[in-house]
């Protein structure tokens, strides 16, 4: 969800994921991690419609945004925008603010067993290119769907609600992405 004009910030709804995945409602080693991601969006065929790309996670191919762990040496934006060219071969310019949250839980280890609750800082990307070589290609589908089909498409909820009011957010920006940082 946005920001803007919101009092119930996702860190609630983490709180009770930590919860959920404790069992026994200690906290323990069950702290949130951060993630950032991606919201990769471009104007449909030179029309004023908004299209945004989802990608297949590697592991069940279920539909989401491309997002990654913190990386040394790049701030929030900076690591969305690497995250969305190494899942998805997106090259464009990334927003210094901050479009929203969400938050999963995160499955690793043998059989996927550990649960960890993870918040995901989301970041707009203005696409102005997909290349076809990018280091996941030959473990991801990509595609482009309107916000609309695009929320249908994810299972977690805050990024369903995010996906859904993406076109309005961007239009209170005017579309321009101040502070913007484009893709080498």
């Amino acid at each position: 969800m946005s920001y803007e004009g919101k009092t119930n910030i996702p860190a609630q709804k983490a709180r009770k994921a930590i919860a959920v995945a404790a069992g026994d409602g200690e906290a323990g080693d069950f702290t949130p991690r951060t993630q950032y991601g991606a919201l990769c969006w471009r104007r449909a065929h030179g029309t004023a419609e908004i299209e945004v790309l989802l990608v297949t996670s590697r592991e069940t191919g279920r539909w989401i945004i491309p997002k990654g762990w913190p990386i040394k040496g790049l701030g929030p934006s900076e690591t969305a925008l690497q995250e969305a060219y190494e899942e998805a071969g997106v090259n464009g310019k990334v927003s210094e603010a901050c479009a929203g949250l969400y938050s999963y839980i995160k499955l690793l280890g043998p059989q996927r067993a550990n649960e960890v609750p993870c918040v995901v800082a989301v970041y707009p990307i203005r696409v102005s290119k997909l290349v076809d070589d990018f280091p996941e290609r030959e473990e991801r589908r990509r595609r482009w769907f309107s916000p609309k089909k695009a929320a249908q498409k994810v299972d977690e909820p805050e990024l369903r609600a995010l996906l859904r009011e993406f076109p309005e957010v961007l239009g209170k920006t005017g579309e321009k992405a101040s502070g913007s940082k484009k893709a080498s």
